[in-house]
């Protein structure tokens, strides 16, 4: 379910020639640590045997791509080269490193096989909000939401097959912080994904509308981090869900606004908004009323280390905390809150959006992603959103507050679930 991988394979066809796959395992990637490299490699492990039983040789380079990639092309005659896309800044420079250190000869494509609607096409502007691109999202839906045709046994084979992958030396290369565990929850592969998304429509479906922001409910797809490391296509679950309209409207359409609207406005600001992780990014007005409430007088000041540790006077807050460390998953309604709060306890908005992104990138599987820093800049500078009520710290930042969500939900019973272990 691959838009690269299928052109990549369209091309290869129409000149006879053998296809080739490779991905590139750089030694470190922001703040990722072994709990993300593990369910990439693992996964890897399974695109490997697939592409074994498609006659696709399968290569697993060691390096930065603009190292060995070029180097690839010309030892192996490479025609021509496609990749994905990601609208991210290290990714991006990735694409343009090796784009020039290719051959003057080799034709380079990029297909945006991660949003269902093209990030360039569906808009060439940053987005204001979820409202100014809905439509533009929707128009194209018909266009781009298809059923993707199959990737077939490859008939060239290549003249030298690929080189087994050691997948133990792949691990041993790595320099990520190993103290972040895997998590017990979530299978690796698109096998265990697609089996969550049959699960997700078996179950979980008929109450994503009416109980997804309850933290208590199995409602949640919990999709992302199959999502996020490109084990599941988006597109995929978009067309399974789908199926079931008839049955539960409210919360299909809930699920494409979520799934396909929301995560496309998050891929669209990231793409054309260079401060994507920056409190710069922001709209003038939320620096304004930031910038006017930085002095104001914190209720409570946390350092980054005890915010870790889930070790505040707020027990909803760690609870959400040390869901985020033990699973690698923060349930969507709490994420908001527990970054709202981050920007509440620390001294300046700048130090909050640090100090999220850093415990997002580092604990949540799907981490690193357009989705969170956009989730960190909604909550803390009011990014797709609009300015409130004047308070304290937040200015005009919408506000969320413990009695909040106490009304919305059973919040003791969340507490009790991740209370800290003595």
């Amino acid at each position: 379910d691959n838009w690269a991988f299928l052109y990549a394979q369209r091309l290869a066809l129409k000149q006879e020639l053998p296809l080739h796959i490779c991905f590139c395992l750089v030694p470190k990637f922001l703040d990722a640590t072994l709990r993300h490299y593990a369910f990439m490699l693992k996964g890897l492990q399974e695109v490997a045997k697939e592409c074994a039983e498609l006659n696709i040789p399968f290569h697993l380079l060691l390096g930065y791509a603009q190292d060995v990639v070029p180097k690839f092309v010309v030892e192996h005659g490479v025609g021509g080269l496609v990749t994905d896309f990601c609208p991210l800044r290290v990714p991006r420079q990735w694409v343009e490193s090796v784009r020039e250190h290719l051959p003057e000869d080799v034709p380079f494509a990029q297909v945006d096989a991660h949003n269902i609607v093209p990030c360039w096409v569906a808009s060439p502007k940053q987005e204001y909000s979820a409202r100014t691109i809905r439509g533009k999202i929707h128009a194209q839906l018909p266009e781009f939401l298809t059923e993707f045709p199959p990737v077939i046994h490859h008939p060239y084979p290549p003249s030298c097959p690929a080189e087994p992958i050691a997948w133990e030396a792949c691990y041993s290369s790595l320099q990520v912080d190993r103290t972040v565990k895997e998590v017990e929850w979530a299978t690796p592969g698109t096998a265990a994904g697609l089996a969550v998304l049959q699960s997700f429509i078996t179950k979980r479906l008929k109450s994503f509308g009416s109980h997804r922001n309850d933290p208590n409910k199995e409602a949640l797809s919990n999709l992302s981090p199959w999502f996020h490391f490109g084990q599941v296509s988006t597109q995929r679950a978009i067309l399974e869900v789908q199926k079931h309209r008839s049955k539960y409207k409210e919360s299909v359409d809930t699920f494409v606004e979520e799934a396909v609207v929301r995560r496309e406005l998050a891929e669209n600001f990231c793409y054309y908004n260079e401060n994507y992780d920056s409190v710069q990014g922001a709209y003038d007005w939320a620096q304004t009323t930031l910038k006017l409430h930085a002095k104001d007088k914190r209720p409570f000041i946390y350092e980054l280390q005890e915010l870790e540790q889930g070790t505040t006077h707020d027990p909803l807050w760690n609870a959400a905390q040390l869901q985020m460390v033990r699973e690698g998953k923060m349930h969507g309604f709490l994420r908001m809150y527990w970054a709202k709060k981050i920007l509440e306890w620390t001294r300046s908005p700048e130090e909050a959006l640090r100090f999220a992104i850093y415990l997002n990138d580092r604990y949540e599987l799907d981490g690193r992603d357009p989705n969170g820093y956009v989730g960190c800049l909604w909550s803390i500078c009011g990014i797709h959103d609009q300015g409130w009520a004047e308070r304290a710290v937040f200015g005009k930042i919408r506000y969320m507050n413990y009695a909040g969500c106490k009304r919305k939900f059973d919040v003791g019973q969340f507490e009790r679930r991740y209370a800290p272990r003595t």
